[in-house]
């Protein structure tokens, strides 16, 4: 026995029912559903204020109608000119640094004159440079060389104020600057070190040789810069010696 489905009957609007007279219309009961017709402007939506699909009803806003203008005469060209460069700005002198490294190449005269300003940044890249050419050695000293450096300048700084007494005007920030500027033949110790066999009496001799020669140079830049310490050249030059030959074994072993 075959199964009946009510099928529900199809409505088609007043327009269209005319035209087809033999269509089966829906009862009165039965619900109707009628298909919205799009509107034929895209107007706004009520319920959604801030969207609209006219392109020819939005005006433009009064506050972004006027394009920001940049005048490019307020900009001065000479004002860039006038700025010092970024490394005087830092306080990195590139002159004075040059001077006092060619001063301190040449150990029997020595101009002090150059290093009554002191600075921290020659000593930096002679500390920097020391430790790269120890990393091309094999030994990765950079802490080591920093950490001396700083005991050593206090070390200095002490043994030299405790010997100048009250007459001593020497300070740490000058004293740091002056070991680590003589730290350049143990520079030029260790670049040549890489090409020399360890453990030989030739190594021996020119550490030797160029811890005398920082020895000498720091020595002769601490009693002429710092009042006090020309009675007692001989103890800062030990003091002096102590601190180059600990650098030097660095090279050596």
């Amino acid at each position: 026995m075959a199964k009946e489905f009510n099928v529900p009957p199809v409505v088609f609007p007043s327009g269209a029912s005319a035209n087809l007279p033999n269509q089966r219309r829906a009862p009165a009961s039965a619900p109707t559903f009628q298909p919205s017709r799009p509107t034929a402007g895209l107007g706004p939506n009520p319920n959604l204020p801030f969207m609209s699909f006219e392109i020819g009803s939005a005006q433009p806003s009064s506050s972004f109608s006027a394009a920001p203008v940049f005048a490019a005469s307020t900009i001065s060209s000479g004002s860039f000119e006038d700025e010092p460069p970024l490394l005087e700005e830092l306080g990195i002198n590139t002159r004075q640094i040059w001077r006092k490294t060619v001063s301190i190449l040449n150990p029997i005269r020595v101009n002090s004159n150059l290093h009554e300003d002191a600075d921290l940044s020659g000593p930096f890249i002679f500390l920097m440079a020391f430790g790269l050419f120890q990393l091309l050695a094999g030994k990765f000293y950079f802490g080591i060389i920093l950490g001396w450096v700083t005991v050593a300048a206090l070390f200095v700084y002490v043994v030299f104020n405790m010997l100048a007494g009250r007459s001593g005007n020497l300070d740490l920030y000058r004293c740091l600057s002056l070991v680590g500027y003589c730290m350049l033949p143990m520079v030029i110790f260790s670049a040549i070190s890489l090409f020399v066999p360890h453990g030989g009496v030739v190594i021996f001799t020119m550490g030797s040789v160029f811890v005398l020669w920082s020895t000498r140079v720091c020595t002769q830049l601490l009693v002429e810069l710092a009042s006090g310490g020309e009675e007692h050249r001989g103890l800062i030059a030990y003091a002096c010696w102590l601190v180059y030959m600990l650098f030097s074994l660095l090279v050596i072993f």
